[in-house]
């Protein structure tokens, strides 16, 4: 039973974890190059980065299948350069997980960055300030509470994905079995006990973490 509880516990945490990591490089990045962007197609870059938040977790596990699966030219690559192909692994559940949680980090540093004023750049660079030192000394300052929680909001939605991980990952215990996919089969083996405390842990892991989020935005607006 312990290790029952504990695997998909640890294997969860490290997911979501690597997965927020990655979120947060990229969908900082990616935010505040729409936030400054005037291009064209803006409206539909938004739209695409922003789709995975509404479409069903298996239409998004089917897409990662297709994308990675054995018999894309980037399955092949992945297996020709690590000698297994990536669905069913690890790292599947990561970029599962990635997928799912990167449009509330996208849309957390985009407005973030929207609220940090080009004047205030501007005024940066006539002092004499470089690209680099305004973004860290001018703009993520102002933009930091709300990356905070949009990375908060990534793990906790990473942490609880199932239907792309069960689909992209499979179900392989100790190795892609998350909290989540623990959950629906020990419900499905009459484990009633184990699907307990699993739900349980999730419940208060999500409750903490998005208690942090809310003390965040409401500290950033003065509410604290």
């Amino acid at each position: 039973m312990a290790e029952a509880f504990w695997s998909p516990v640890r294997l969860s945490l490290q997911i979501a974890s690597l997965s927020t990591i990655l979120v947060v490089i990229i969908g900082v990045w990616i935010g505040f190059r729409m936030a400054r962007s005037n291009h064209r197609f803006k409206i539909v870059l938004d739209t695409l980065f922003l789709l995975p938040m509404v479409l069903p977790p298996t239409v998004i596990g089917f897409f990662l299948i297709k994308i990675f699966g054995k018999n894309s030219w980037i399955g092949v690559m992945v297996e020709g350069v690590f000698g297994h192909p990536i669905m069913f692994t690890w790292w599947a559940g990561v970029i599962a997980c990635f997928v799912v949680s990167f449009p509330l980090m996208y849309q957390s540093a985009k407005a973030a960055f929207e609220k940090a004023h080009v004047n205030l750049e501007e005024a940066a660079a006539d002092l004499g300030a470089t690209r680099i030192q305004t973004f860290f000394r001018v703009i993520l300052p102002i933009a930091r509470p709300f990356l905070i929680s949009g990375a908060i909001l990534a793990f906790v939605r990473g942490l609880g994905e199932f239907g792309a991980t069960l689909m992209f990952a499979g179900n392989i215990p100790g190795r892609t079995q998350t909290i989540p996919t623990a959950i629906y089969f020990a419900i499905d083996g009459g484990n009633t006990t184990l699907a307990w405390l699993l739900v349980l842990t999730t419940m208060l892991m999500s409750f903490s973490f998005l208690a942090i989020t809310q003390y965040l935005t409401k500290r950033k607006f003065g509410v604290v």
